[in-house]
């Protein structure tokens, strides 16, 4: 994941669809035309946009979980904060001192 790509994902999620040429024009998104192009299709490679034709592209809820920081592009998983605050913790810690 670039920056672009990151804006490119800011942008659709703020509005319903979008193609990089409006990227582009919104200010937004402050790359070529032709690289915003390339970074949505590896984007929509990822899961992370649909291309719907004609060069325009949507969000999926993959990429807005990633923007929420609850996806991991890299692995291409969900991830579960749950078990990650639990992994944190040691091992029986607590019981251990209470019972030692």
């Amino acid at each position: 994941m670039v920056l672009c790509d990151e804006r490119i994902l800011e942008f659709l999620s703020e509005h319903d669809s979008g193609t990089p040429t409006e990227m582009k024009e919104s200010g937004y998104v402050r790359w070529s035309r032709p690289y915003i192009s390339q970074r949505a299709k590896k984007l929509a490679e990822e899961g992370l946009i649909q291309h719907l034709g004609n060069g325009v592209h949507i969000i999926t809820d993959e990429g807005e979980a990633y923007l929420e920081e609850e996806y991991d592009a890299e692995a291409g998983r969900y991830i579960d904060r749950d078990a990650a605050d639990t992994e944190d913790e040691a091992p029986g810690s607590a019981e251990d001192a209470n019972h030692g």
